[in-house]
C-alpha cells in the first residue's frame, strides 16, 4: 500500500514507496501500450501481511492474513484477474500497521 497516493507512509521507507509508486505508473502504461496484443497489466496494493518484513518493521503487530493466505489470493488472481481488469490498481487490504 506504500505506493498508493494517500496512503499510511512511515518512517524509513520512502525508497520502498516510491519504488512502488513507479511500478504502479510502468504497469498502467504498459496496459495501454500492450491492450491491441490482450496482454494486461494490473497492480495488487497489498495491505498488511504476516511476515518477517512486517516483523521486523513493527514488532508489536499482528497482521490479519499470513503470507499462504495472501499467496494463495495472489496466485488465483493471476489466473482470472485479466478477465475483469486491466491498468488497474487494487487495493488488497483490510488493515495497514
Amino acid at each position: 500500500m506504500g505506493g498508493i497516493q494517500g496512503s499510511m507512509k512511515f518512517p524509513g521507507l520512502a525508497a520502498y514507496s516510491s519504488a512502488k509508486g513507479a511500478v504502479i505508473t510502468l504497469s498502467e502504461l504498459l496496459a495501454e501500450e500492450y491492450k491491441e496484443q490482450q496482454i494486461a497489466f494490473n497492480v495488487l496494493a497489498l495491505g498488511a501481511v504476516q511476515t518477517e518484513m512486517l516483523e521486523e518493521a513493527f514488532p508489536d503487530y499482528k497482521a490479519p492474513l499470513s503470507a499462504e493466505e495472501m499467496a494463495n489470493y495472489i496466485f488465483d488472481f493471476s489466473l482470472t484477474g485479466n478477465k475483469y481488469y486491466n491498468g488497474k490498481v487494487l487495493q488488497v487490504s483490510s488493515t495497514t500497521p
